[in-house]
């Protein structure tokens, strides 16, 4: 199972979000900015700064099973969904673009991270407090030095999604229609698609 984990990024979004992503065949990196996580955000506009970047956005995956946290933080929520990704095939979507950074998040306690000396500028973007270490977080980072963007986007395949999970606070009779409305999206027939217990 720790294996297939790892093979696994799971993308806790939302059901505009999940629609968007099917009709356009496309995942999109944000600006952090916007955040709820204030030590997350701030950790990236430092690295923006330091950087002397236009731009700096990202997209978080779990690469941990799905536990309550999960759904109340990410995903929080009737109309919450998760995505699972095959890692390598997503990445491949990013294969190519230097502006990519893509990495594990490591998790340190807030006395290592006050101590800004011994960390290097690289790590911030992929640096959280030790308390979401459950997460297994893995984040894909785009940089760029001389534009400014509040988001890029990045051609993906319905192929590359294992399942689809809808929020376990989703009724049952609105679980059963958005499977039908999801899976009418042109080449989601075939889409595996279940709510979450």
């Amino acid at each position: 199972e720790a294996v297939e984990a790892m093979e696994v990024c799971r993308r806790y979004t939302n059901l505009a979000a999940t629609i968007h992503l099917l009709k356009t065949r496309s995942i999109t990196l944000l600006n952090p900015a916007t955040w709820d996580d204030k030590n997350d955000a701030y950790f990236m506009a430092e690295y923006k700064r330091h950087k002397g970047a236009k731009t700096v956005l990202a997209l978080c995956f779990a690469q941990a099973d799905e536990t309550y946290h999960h759904w109340r933080v990410f995903s929080h929520g009737s109309d919450g969904v998760r995505i699972e990704f095959d890692k390598q095939k997503l990445l491949s979507a990013f294969a190519g673009d230097e502006r990519i950074k893509t990495g594990v998040v490591r998790y340190k306690r807030i006395k290592q991270l006050a101590r800004r000396s011994s960390l290097k500028l690289e790590e911030l973007p992929f640096l959280k407090r030790s308390p979401f270490r459950d997460e297994r977080e893995f984040r894909i980072v785009f940089v760029d030095l001389d534009a400014a963007l509040e988001f890029h986007s990045y051609d993906v395949k319905i192929s590359w999604i294992r399942r689809i999970t809808l929020s376990p606070w989703m009724s049952k009779p609105l679980a059963t229609s958005v499977k039908h409305i999801l899976r009418s999206i042109k080449g989601c027939s075939g889409v595996s698609i279940a709510r979450s217990t």
